[in-house]
């Protein structure tokens, strides 16, 4: 491979999803000139300074890394443009970027979006879908332009939704999803030989950043809505109840047409197979409970030590 050929290519992106498009793209020979990502944040008990996945898998590949705290600022934009890019490939970098960010590079700036756009453009695709019911979800290569990702899209990658997945189980698969199209079409962006489609607006819809007051359950909503609220918040922010005066966190369950014959939130059975919790509409099984301070469990090995027949739960 001629290496002084080779494009120009930033990467902007900061957690383990776009590490793995990172990695797929030094993997395919496309080694970034530089990699944008978030300032090292406190983590942890003791709230040590932490670099972000990208970070780590930059200075493991042995690439320069920039951390401003803005672009908007003009010094970032001198650095930028010093660089000289091609192309900016953006994923999850939690950073907005400026309308003269945009057109640093020859060939502008891409994103690589964890969902069919124009469905779930913002923060948060990935729980909205699964929250809402959807029964498929995918990845969006769009050209960015001055909106919240409403930039013409290059291609899609479409990936269906099971019954009962949970927001981490989507988000690995839609991470490789998006490294593979990355590679896939990166050869034809470089080129000029995708044509970008407009997206329809009269099919946009917003995915709002996740509250953690979102995590509370309301036992009055239907089952298939709570299953589908614990299952999308797993591993985050982890849906909760109270168990008396404890939070109860809930990091699996399902639905089922047992009609509720008791008031929301009872628990009416218990077994190895679920803890079953009536509702405004039908019956929740609770599959992987977790109290504080331990560990999640399955629930078979929950209630072996903490029974929770005939209990209300979310009362104090």
């Amino acid at each position: 491979m001629d290496h002084s050929a080779l494009p120009r290519i930033l990467f902007a992106g900061t957690p383990e999803f776009a590490a793995i498009s990172l990695k797929r793209l030094i993997q395919a020979g496309y080694s970034p000139v530089a990699v944008y990502t978030q300032p090292d944040r406190p983590a942890g008990r003791g709230r040590r300074l932490r670099p972000s996945p990208v970070k780590q898998l930059a200075e493991e590949s042995g690439i320069p890394v920039q951390q401003p705290t803005r672009l908007s600022a003009p010094e970032a934009q001198s650095t930028l443009a010093e660089l000289a890019p091609t192309l900016m490939i953006v994923a999850a970098y939690g950073l907005l970027l400026p309308a003269p960010v945009l057109t640093i590079p020859t060939l502008g700036c891409i994103n690589i979006h964890a969902s069919l756009l124009p469905r779930w453009r913002g923060a948060a695709p990935i729980q909205r879908a699964l929250l809402a019911g959807d029964h498929a979800s995918g990845i969006s290569l769009m050209q960015m332009d001055a909106g919240l990702d409403t930039g013409p899209v290059l291609a899609t990658a479409r990936y269906p939704i099971t019954p009962n997945m949970t927001g981490g189980e989507l988000h690995d698969q839609l991470a490789l999803l998006g490294a593979e199209l990355l590679v896939q079409h990166l050869p034809a962006i470089l080129a000029g030989a995708l044509t970008p489609q407009a997206q329809d607006e009269r099919l946009a819809c917003y995915a709002h950043k996740i509250d953690k007051s979102e995590a509370q359950i309301d036992w009055h909503q239907p089952a298939a809505q709570l299953a589908r609220t614990i299952n999308a918040f797993n591993p985050w922010p982890v849906a909760w109840t109270l168990l008396g005066a404890q939070r109860l966190r809930l990091w699996r369950a399902n639905a089922s047409d047992r009609p509720a014959t008791a008031q929301p939130g009872s628990v009416v059975a218990e077994s190895t197979e679920g803890v079953v919790v009536a509702t405004g509409s039908g019956c929740l099984h609770l599959l992987s409970l977790q109290l504080p301070g331990r560990q999640c469990q399955p629930v078979g090995q929950f209630i072996q030590g903490h029974s929770l027949l005939d209990r209300v739960l979310g009362q104090p």
